[in-house]
């Protein structure tokens, strides 16, 4: 019988890898994790014990952390990142040090030591504000902040260490939304639904602003087929990865109609206010449809009614102030150096 192939998830014990991990092992890898767990351990306490899983608690930054993490491995998918533009100005040259400046060595080691498909979470912000109705992975990448510029500086560094046995993949995801064990309620549709379950109020800052979304399960989902899809359909290629194209006035409406549909709450308010938030763009998933064959299956309202289960079976504790749903808190609590 062939060996398992082994998968490093960098970044494991976040929100995407708390679900990324568990389905991997699921579905017959052996995975390794390496983390820092600035959010703790108990993301991953269900499948702690798994004989097929390791962790290594580590600083992406670390070189021998990172060869130590990656040796033996057959695939990498990075998540690993200060992520968000609010956590990543709050230290700018840590958070650069950790997205970008750590990201060339990272390549250069699991090419070295063998892996063969490294698989880099990049994100659909890299293209900042467009008024294209649609926009493709050729549009241009003009981010407006440094976490977006830093994401796509990463792109060509993977793509230049490129060959016929190290096959490197960029996905450019749209804002992630549903349950996770590691929870985090400063996403869009995330933060929205926890207002409108716990304050039976949704407020709407600005509103005319639109988002790409995708329910994190097809998400990871993707990041699992993207192991086995033939070399010569992915080898460096960037693909984005959306399903639902929404204003966020949309959203608030959605989010208001599921709450009350699956609850069966009274009425919620939305409330309009005024911001200065003019990121706004759509992004095209067609080239990932027409050329792999994937499409996300799950909906806004799925993700709302999933964190409606879990608000339900009280998963959160005090989940409008808990630093631990929210990124930027928890960097101003550890300061990490």
């Amino acid at each position: 019988m062939p060996a398992k192939e082994t998968v490093l998830v960098t970044g494991g014990a976040g929100y995407v890898g708390a679900v990324l991990v568990p389905r991997l092992l699921d579905a017959g890898y052996a995975v390794r994790v390496l983390d820092l767990y600035i959010y703790g351990t108990g993301p991953l306490d269900a499948v702690r014990e798994h004989p097929d899983l390791t962790e290594v608690h580590g600083d992406i930054r670390d070189a021998d952390a990172v060869r130590s993490a990656v040796t033996g491995c057959d695939a990498v998918i990075h998540l690993a990142c200060i992520s968000n533009d609010p956590s990543f100005e709050l230290n700018p040259n840590l958070s650069k040090s950790i997205n970008f400046d750590a990201f060339g060595p990272l390549v250069d080691i699991s090419k070295e030591t063998g892996v063969r498909r490294f698989i880099y979470a990049s994100t659909s912000s890299v293209y900042g504000v467009s008024d294209s109705p649609e926009v493709t992975e050729d549009h241009p990448l003009i981010p407006i902040t440094d976490y977006n510029k830093y994401k796509g500086l990463c792109e060509p560094v993977l793509f230049d260490r490129g060959s016929s046995d190290f096959v490197p993949v960029v996905i450019r995801p749209a804002t992630v939304c549903g349950y996770s064990p590691r929870q985090r309620f400063d996403l869009s549709v995330n933060i929205l639904t926890n207002h409108a379950v716990n304050n039976r109020k949704i407020t709407v800052f600005g509103g005319e602003q639109t988002r790409p979304n995708i329910h994190i399960d097809d998400i990871v989902d993707l990041y699992i087929k993207m192991l086995g899809y033939e070399s010569g359909l992915i080898a460096g290629e960037a693909f984005n990865a959306g399903y639902q194209n929404s204003s966020i006035r949309e959203l608030a409406n959605t989010i208001k109609h599921e709450i009350e549909e699956h609850e069966s709450f009274g009425e919620i308010d939305i409330v309009t206010t005024p911001s200065d938030d003019i990121r706004s763009y759509n992004i095209s998933s067609d080239k990932i449809k027409h050329a792999l064959g994937y499409v996300p299956e799950k909906t806004i309202e799925n993700a709302v009614s999933d964190l409606c289960d879990a608000f339900h079976a009280r998963r959160y504790t005090d989940p409008l102030a808990n630093r631990i749903y929210y990124n930027i808190k928890q960097m101003q609590k550890i300061s990490l150096a």
